[in-house]
């Protein structure tokens, strides 16, 4: 028996029944989906290219920036297209192994996020209360590292507690919105996996709190020294963190907004805005924080100019 359920899991499929909603107006919203991922991949895409372009921006900083860039277009990518081409469908209907994927694919894309927006944070600590020493402590030796541990430690903490959930076989068809998540599948088991969601909620002390924890103590320490320094240094310092703080409280609210929706009851809320808060946190940063990035930096802009400039030169001349 268990077997048979095996193989017909396999060829299983979820019906996507949020898409429901947006039936009568689907090439609207195609449009708009479609607009934000062309913006997020384009401003990526040039923010890496500037700093790629321009020595003078390979700071530990900004290559953390590019790191973000990254992740930023492997989760707009992995959320939109999906979506994108199950709205064009007409059954609304997902195989389990896509679902399965892009479970994996959307929960490291969170996960790293909160990585990397830490890893920016210890960053900023070490430059403004350590700047004599702050080439020292963040040697490109140790950058390198640091940014391999952040691109690993995701995957590999995610994975163990996602093969937990790969051992499930899927009773339901439902799946009661726009992309799968790693709850919607517990839902749909055949049998009782309630254990899942509670090392699920275990599995967060490992992704979110150290990270959540070293962000805090880093903007801690920068607020004692910003007491005893100058007005001016202190808007210099304001300066340096704001776009990383903007991103920061953007990603984390966004974030927030899809574990309260997966955790409670939200059937009080109109459908259209439970829809918009769910893919909140993998559309909106891909598109906001290149900008925060980059015209939160004289030089960048600078840097840009030149760039388009040069491109234009390019094109006009050949």
């Amino acid at each position: 028996q268990d077997n048979s359920t095996m193989e017909n899991t396999t060829t299983l499929t979820f019906t996507m029944t949020a898409y429901a909603t947006l039936e009568n107006h689907k090439h609207l919203f195609f449009i708009l989906f479609f607009s934000l991922y062309v913006a997020a991949i384009f401003l990526n895409i040039l923010l890496v290219t500037v700093i790629h372009q321009n020595k003078q921006l390979h700071q530990p900083m900004n290559v953390f920036a590019c790191m973000l860039c990254f992740n930023e277009i492997y989760g707009c990518s992995v959320l939109l297209l999906p979506v994108m081409g199950v709205l064009l469908s007409k059954t609304h209907e997902i195989s389990v192994k896509s679902c399965i994927a892009q479970v994996y694919f959307l929960h490291t894309y969170a996960a790293s996020e909160f990585c990397i927006l830490a890893l920016m944070a210890y960053d900023r600590f070490v430059a403004i209360c350590s700047p004599l020493h702050y080439h020292a402590i963040m040697t490109p030796s140790k950058a390198g590292k640091l940014i391999a541990f952040v691109g690993i430690y995701p995957f590999i903490v995610f994975g163990c507690f996602f093969s937990l959930t790969l051992q499930l076989s899927f009773c339901g068809q439902v799946i009661a919105k726009l992309y799968c998540v790693n709850m919607e599948l517990v839902k749909n088991a055949c049998s009782n996996a309630s254990h899942i969601s509670i090392i699920g909620l275990v599995l967060i002390g490992f992704l979110v709190f150290p990270q959540l924890f070293l962000i805090v103590f880093s903007y801690a320490q920068i607020l004692r020294v910003c007491r005893k320094i100058s007005k001016e240094s202190q808007v210099i310092a304001l300066k340096t963190c704001l776009p990383h703080l903007c991103s920061f409280l953007n990603y984390s609210i966004g974030s927030l907004f899809e574990v309260i929706q997966n955790r409670f009851d939200m059937s009080y809320v109109a459908i259209e805005a439970r829809i918009f808060l769910s893919i909140y946190f993998a559309v909106i940063p891909p598109v906001t924080n290149p900008m925060l990035y980059g015209l939160g930096t004289s030089l960048f802009i600078y840097s840009l100019r030149n760039f388009c400039l040069g491109v234009f030169c390019h094109i006009f001349a050949t």
